[in-house]
């Protein structure tokens, strides 16, 4: 097996564990909102989970980079110029899923839980769209709703000042499952940031197999195999 056909391998089975940790991680808010609809028609966590970033965009769209990463390990489809090419081809897919999920994932940070809202549990709330991306802003990762000790906003809310950030990242460690609400943020921000990062690494991956696979395509893979083909 050639160094090409090992980073092939390797990147087929990072890129399984992320596949399978995105749609856990995507599940999670859903399953919370199911065991709780007995008690509330309304969803307090989010509905940026129901755009499914973690089960389509970091799950499914990898799946056909994961197969064809891993038959390498097998010497199978992968072990050829051919099975090297479209490991390429379809790493550009995982890479555009993982794009979608973590775009989704920085506008969940951004915007907080349903119940951070002062107009309650509105869907308007979780509306995703690049323009919304487009109007990003360094200034607006400040997280309020996570370390504040209330995360809606009062009447007349204000930027934070610097005193403001430092006394609120020392409340952020206090911040634990002994209400709903934060138990509520807690899962928001886990879950997300969890996505966030899932999809970070699914990128480099996946950019990293783009490069290997069209460097096994022009150079050739084990020698066995290539005087097969």
């Amino acid at each position: 097996m050639t160094c090409c056909e090992g980073w092939t391998s390797c990147n087929g089975f990072s890129l399984l564990v992320l596949l399978l940790l995105g749609v856990v991680l995507n599940a999670i808010p859903l399953i919370v909102s199911l065991i709780e609809e007995d008690r509330s028609s309304q969803n307090p966590i989010s509905c940026f989970e129901w755009w499914f970033p973690g089960i389509i965009g970091a799950g499914l769209m990898a799946i056909p980079a994961t197969t064809m990463s891993l038959t390498a390990r097998k010497r199978a489809c992968c072990n050829n110029r051919t099975g090297m090419f479209l490991s390429s081809l379809f790493s550009v897919i995982t890479v555009i899923g993982a794009l979608y999920c973590m775009l989704i994932s920085i506008q969940a940070l951004l915007e907080g839980p349903l119940m951070c809202h002062s107009q309650g549990n509105s869907t308007a709330n979780c509306e995703f769209s690049l323009k919304n991306i487009s109007d990003i802003h360094p200034e607006d990762f400040n997280l309020r709703w996570f370390f504040n000790d209330s995360c809606v906003p009062p009447t007349g809310f204000k930027n934070p000042t610097s005193n403001d950030v430092m006394a609120s990242g020392w409340r952020a460690s206090s911040l634990h499952f002994n209400s709903e609400e934060n138990k509520h943020r807690l899962i928001h921000f886990s879950v997300f940031l969890g996505l966030l990062l899932v999809g970070i690494l699914e990128v480099l991956f996946g950019l990293s197999q783009i490069v290997i696979g069209f460097l096994g395509c022009l150079c050739g893979v084990s020698k066995r195999r290539s005087q097969i083909v």
